[in-house]
């Protein structure tokens, strides 16, 4: 079974990576973009079968490595 972490900040979190990114489109003529926001996704091959499980399991993981839920947010997919 797979798993997909999808990590971003949090809202009204400051996102200097994202602001470096915007002003570096900006630079090279893509001026319409507003705001860029930038994350981080984690690939996971898991032994689970069960899908219930594996998702408990993955999200256990992101509380305690995967995201710092103290300004991090995160989605899980299982497939």
């Amino acid at each position: 079974m797979k798993a997909r972490v999808h990590v971003m900040l949090k809202d009204g979190v400051l996102d200097p990576q994202g602001e470096a990114v915007r002003h570096a489109l900006a630079t090279l003529g893509f001026g319409g973009v507003e705001a860029v926001r930038q994350g981080k996704v984690i690939e996971l091959d898991l032994a689970a079968t069960d899908r219930a499980s594996a998702e408990t399991e993955v999200k256990a993981m992101c509380e305690k490595l995967l995201a710092n839920t103290v300004i991090e947010k995160y989605t899980v997919e299982i497939a």
